[in-house]
């Protein structure tokens, strides 16, 4: 799926990518479910992703730990009007050289929620987070610069980053290990 460049793009692919994962959950057996993630055996699958999620509860859970980034994000900076006010995406104690460390923690947090509340938490952040997506102009969006606080980096961009984009993730990850197990 492309990368939204626009709005209703961004409200379509969201949508459109979550419905996609929750279908494809909806589907899975009670072995695919049950059992324990596994890519030790393909060298391709590298990234430390591939070997802290065990199953498809922490990877719902990882989107909706995005999910309250994103909204946090947007609450922190609703009225700063300069760059040096802005409080970052990530937690003070993380930057984008660290945040696998954090994903980490993330992981740790919820290894005693059930697969039935991360779903109930995913699908709560997911319209939580749409409903504000909805709230922005295109303008606002989509223009590099337009708030202070995003940087370099347009809006829509943090949107598309915690829904479709990582929904697109979320698919792939469970998609391989469905192949593995019947």
């Amino acid at each position: 799926m492309p990368r939204a460049r626009n709005k209703d793009d961004l409200m379509k692919f969201a949508s459109e990518n979550y419905a996609k994962l929750m279908e494809m959950i909806s589907k899975m057996s009670d072995s695919q479910l049950n059992t324990p993630f596994d890519f030790s055996d393909d060298a391709s699958k590298k990234e430390a992703h591939w070997a802290r999620d065990k199953n498809v509860r922490d990877v719902l859970i990882h989107l909706y730990e995005w999910h309250c980034l994103m909204l946090q994000f947007l609450k922190n900076n609703e009225n700063v009007s300069d760059k040096k006010s802005a409080v970052s995406f990530l937690p003070p104690d993380y930057s984008w050289k660290t945040y696998g460390a954090m994903n980490l923690m993330f992981w740790n947090k919820h290894q005693n929620t059930s697969l039935e509340s991360a779903k109930e938490m995913l699908a709560e952040s997911h319209q939580k987070v749409m409903a504000l997506a909805e709230k922005y102009t295109n303008e606002e969006l989509f223009t590099k610069g337009h708030f202070s606080w995003t940087g370099n980096v347009d809006l829509g961009s943090y949107f598309v980053s915690t829904t479709s984009s990582h929904y697109d993730w979320a698919i792939k990850k469970i998609k391989a290990h469905c192949k593995k197990v019947a």
